[in-house]
């Protein structure tokens, strides 16, 4: 990290540094885009994904926390911290022109906090409607409904936009503009439609049948996650990360309970990080195989729906034995598990070990092969090895581009690396791709599941938590490889016994934030099986 420090003081003298968990970079905000250019492009360097962006409010200024990511210096991690000069007015340059998962995460700052970020080409709200008033995660932000009552009718200027532009004389103005052209014609896909998976709204324009442009509408279920965490115990806050993906609801919660064991000082059961790594597997494989499923329907092949669904009810049974829930599970704790292995556990956990393999070449014989499926799958969506990383698509979508990017194996947690398994990579850049790596990640999982299945140690389940949980005062960041890819979660604590501040980075935010790019010049009907592909979850997005 010296290396580090030597070459960013180089690049930006003013700049000063904390050590922690991770190397933060403190920079001003006159400083921060020339910094942050030469963190991407400096070969040196060369901090080419954008990670995380959080939004703060220190009461005395508000600010970003950025985390980058160097994925050819053995996934180095440092975090650059950017205040706001003026409070009354928060401005902060933006960084969408150097990592493009910016243009997404930037909005969603400016929608909860109101930090306007220069030279962003489209600064809307993320979430709320655009006349919504107040910024939900500021501190002193006024709850009160009267200020927001439910509107009687249709958002009437969801189609402006606007931009700060900065001139060479460091003046900002503001740009309004116009989302479509007046030319374009418009169609709506959702929020009410059964193949979007959830309420997802996109806003097509369309030439013919062919897309020219995706506007993403989100919120429709945003429920205000990290505001609430800032009111509750650290315990309390555990049954959020189940009902965001619900399909990498073991995944999510271990993140978060890892974070605060991480802050704590707290050393995990053996037996308990084994159990996590299973239920991790065995969420994952439930997860593809209702990929699968909804590929297979949302393409019409309804037989292929009910294949992916019988082998998932018999995961789902193993969960329902142990964890008494089948979906939101409430399985992980601070410290471990919550309750131990159902006497079933192993012998059901080897049945579908046993299965398994002879189930996925039946998906291939009903579907993978299927002429119709090739033909909606291969070369549709295309996201090229640049795009994924510039776009910080992780998980099996990246994957699918050829994107070594499993957290699993960049940044090794739990049982992970007492186990062998292959990271599952293809290179068509097509949704077939996509569809190829999580049908051959089910396969790697029930590979980890036949190691780990005859090696669960004896011991406790969890460690012995104080009744109250208070964090000491600092910063702390943690990633886990969930089902749909990277998920994070950032705590920041001054100590008391709630969280100053929880932020939930979330893969599929980051995976609807691509749909523009990989839906421009196919057909409209094209967008139903990208979407399907790239497999977002909307309430990982709306939280």
């Amino acid at each position: 990290m010296n290396d580090i420090k030597e070459k960013i003081l180089s690049i930006c003298p003013s700049a000063t540094f904390e050590e922690g968990e991770y190397l933060q970079i403190n920079v001003a905000d006159k400083d921060w885009f020339p910094l942050a250019k030469a963190m991407k492009e400096d070969r040196e360097l060369n901090f080419d994904v954008l990670t995380a962006v959080v939004g703060m409010d220190w009461k005395e200024a508000y600010g970003v926390v950025y985390y980058l990511t160097s994925t050819t210096h053995d996934w180095d991690v440092v975090c650059v911290k950017v205040e706001a000069p003026d409070r009354k007015d928060p401005m902060i340059h933006s960084v969408s022109s150097l990592w493009k998962v910016a243009l997404f995460q930037e909005r969603e700052v400016y929608d909860f906090f109101g930090i306007k970020f220069i030279n962003h080409p489209d600064m809307r709200r993320m979430f709320l409607r655009n006349d919504w008033k107040g910024f939900p995660l500021r501190k002193d932000y006024d709850a009160d409904p009267k200020l927001n009552p439910i509107p009687k009718d249709d958002e009437k200027n969801e189609d402006d936009t606007r931009s700060y532009v900065e001139d060479e004389k460091g003046k900002v103005t503001c740009v309004p503009g116009k989302v479509f052209a007046p030319g374009d014609y418009v169609v709506n896909v959702g929020p009410q439609h059964p193949s979007t998976h959830g309420v997802m709204r996109f806003r097509c324009a369309v030439d013919g049948e062919i897309v020219t442009k995706v506007d993403v509408v989100s919120g429709y279920i945003h429920r205000g996650i990290e505001k609430l965490c800032e009111e509750l115990g650290y315990p309390q806050i555990l049954h959020f990360t189940d009902r965001m993906d619900y399909m990498s609801a073991h995944q999510n919660r271990e993140c978060l309970c890892m974070c605060i064991e991480k802050a704590m000082g707290l050393e995990v059961p053996e037996r308990a990080v084994v159990i996590r790594a299973m239920m991790d597997e065995l969420m994952r494989i439930s997860s593809h195989l209702l990929a699968f499923g909804c590929t297979a329907m949302d393409l019409g092949a309804t037989t292929a729906f009910f294949y992916g669904f019988r082998e998932r009810e018999q995961v789902l049974d193993i969960f329902e034995k142990t964890c008494g829930a089948r979906m939101s599970m409430n399985y992980n704790v601070i410290g471990g598990v919550i309750a131990d292995l159902h006497p079933d556990f192993v012998k059901d956990v080897k049945e579908l070990i046993r299965i398994m393999p002879e189930r996925i070449k039946e998906y291939h014989k009903v579907f993978s092969g299927n002429i119709i499926a090739m033909n909606r799958l291969k070369k549709v969506g295309m996201l090229p090895l640049e795009d994924a990383v510039n776009y910080c698509i992780t998980g099996p979508s990246g994957r699918g581009s050829g994107w070594s990017c499993d957290c699993r194996k960049k940044h090794p947690y739990g049982a992970y690396p007492q186990v062998k398994f292959e990271e599952v990579l293809e290179y068509g850049c097509d949704s077939y791709a996509r569809y190829m790596v999580r049908m051959r990640e089910i396969e790697e999982s029930v590979k980890i599941l036949e190691q780990l299945v005859d090696r669960i140690p004896e011991g406790p389940i969890r460690a012995q938590v104080p009744k109250i949980i208070k964090l000491p005062v600092g910063r702390w960041y943690q990633q886990v490889e969930a089902s749909r890819g990277t998920f994070g979660v950032y705590i920041e604590s001054d100590g008391g016994k709630t969280p100053y501040r929880v932020h939930f980075q979330s893969p599929c935010f980051n995976l609807v934030g691509v749909m523009d790019l990989c839906c421009r010049g196919n057909m409209i009907a094209d967008l139903i099986t990208i979407g399907a592909a790239l497999d977002f979850v909307i309430p990982d997005i709306d939280r």
